[in-house]
């Protein structure tokens, strides 16, 4: 999984219903590869995402030369409709992309959710944003400065929670089990 990037959309928000940004972000084991916020009002449909796509593809160009020579991406997404969409599928294959596949119903084995969001919310949650562009700011913050080491560790509790996985037969399993 050394090649892998990991993506996932999040809303973040501050108080319910005032401010509120998604943002979908992709990280390897060296830290984030590409992140950017939804447009207000816009939804992440296929069309969207395979922009959102093309943009991560440029990342990996400029940020992970090394990655981007041999030209096999392999990321890992949840089953959002606009990501499983025969549209999004097609440039995938069409761009020597790989999906990890991804059990529905299963947030502990997303990285993002449990990994990169709680991160996130963390060191948000003690702070009181006055404005979308307070919020956009604060996170790319903590999404850069989140060590490397952490991220590494990241991607060996998911290895431990795909193993857990395997291990019961895809059958769901409560809590950590000391991951």
């Amino acid at each position: 999984m050394e090649d892998s990037c990991v993506s996932k959309t999040q809303k973040i928000t501050y108080e319910k219903g005032k401010l509120k940004r998604m943002l979908i972000c992709f990280f390897d084991q060296e830290g984030i590869v590409h992140r950017e916020f939804v447009p207000p009002g816009m939804t992440v449909n296929a069309d969207f995402y395979c922009d959102v796509l093309r943009r991560l593809r440029e990342n990996v160009r400029r940020k992970r030369p090394q990655k981007w020579q041999n030209q096999k991406l392999i990321i890992h997404r949840d089953n959002a409709r606009a990501h499983m969409s025969f549209k999004v599928s097609q440039f995938l294959v069409k761009n020597s992309m790989t999906v990890v596949p991804h059990p529905p119903c299963s947030p502990d084995l997303a990285a993002c959710d449990f990994f990169l969001f709680p991160k996130l919310k963390l060191r948000m949650k003690v702070r009181r944003f006055d404005t979308i562009e307070e919020i956009q700011e604060e996170s790319q913050w903590v999404l850069y400065k989140i060590p490397k080491t952490d991220i590494q560790g990241c991607f060996q509790a998911w290895q431990k929670r795909w193993d857990r996985c395997i291990r019961a037969k895809g059958e769901y399993v409560e809590g950590d089990g000391g991951i």
